[in-house]
C-alpha cells in the first residue's frame, strides 16, 4: 500500500527489493551507532516472509526516512525507525509509524512492541503520543554505549480505523 498527503509531497511505502536499499543503508549508518549493513537488510527481505521495509519519501529525497519491521502473526515488531537529520521535528516519523501500524492492524495485528534506549528522549516522547507504553526494561540491551533499552507495547485497534489505544495489560 502507498500513502501520500494531500498535496502529494510525503510518499510512504514499503519497499520489496533492493532499489532503496542503499539510501537505507546510508541513512541507518548516519543515525546509529550499531548500524544494520546493506548486506543485513538484503538478506533480512530476501530471507523473511516477515520481513517489511517502509521508506518514507519527500521531493527530492527518495529516502527521508524508514522503518524496519517483522509482522508475525497478530504481532508488529518494531526494529528501526530513523528520520535524516534534516527532516526531524517535522512529524514525519509520526506519520511513517501511524501508517505502517494502520496497514498492519488491517492485516490482523493486534499489538506492536519495540525496544528503545532510556536516553533517546525524542523516541520515547513519539512513542507515548503514538499509545506505547513501557513495560519492562532490558539492562544494558544496548552497547557503544551501554545503556538499559525499554520493552514497549502499544495495542492497534482496527474497530477505529487503525486508531492507536494503550494497552493496559500488554
Amino acid at each position: 500500500m502507498i500513502a501520500s498527503d494531500k498535496d502529494g509531497a510525503l510518499v510512504i511505502e514499503r519497499t520489496s527489493g533492493e532499489a532503496d536499499l542503499d539510501a537505507v543503508a546510508e541513512l541507518e549508518a548516519a543515525t546509529f551507532t550499531n548500524p544494520w549493513t546493506r548486506d543485513m537488510l538484503e538478506r533480512e527481505l530476501r530471507d523473511s516472509a516477515v520481513a517489511r521495509v517502509y521508506v518514507a519519501r519527500l521531493p527530492g529525497d527518495p529516502v527521508a526516512a524508514f522503518c524496519t519491521c517483522w509482522l508475525v502473526l497478530d504481532e508488529l515488531h518494531i526494529n528501526t525507525v530513523a528520520v535524516a537529520s534534516v527532516y526531524r521535528r517535522r512529524g514525519l516519523a509520526t506519520r511513517l509509524m501511524r501508517h505502517i501500524m494502520a496497514e498492519a492492524a488491517a492485516e490482523g495485528a493486534s499489538r506492536t512492541t519495540l525496544e528503545v534506549r532510556r536516553s533517546n528522549e525524542a523516541a520515547r516522547r513519539l512513542y507515548e503520543r503514538l499509545g506505547f507504553r513501557e513495560v519492562a526494561v532490558r539492562k544494558n540491551y544496548y552497547s557503544q554505549p551501554e545503556e538499559d533499552g525499554l520493552v514497549l507495547w502499544c495495542t492497534l485497534d482496527r474497530r477505529r480505523s487503525g486508531k492507536l489505544e494503550p494497552d493496559p495489560n500488554p
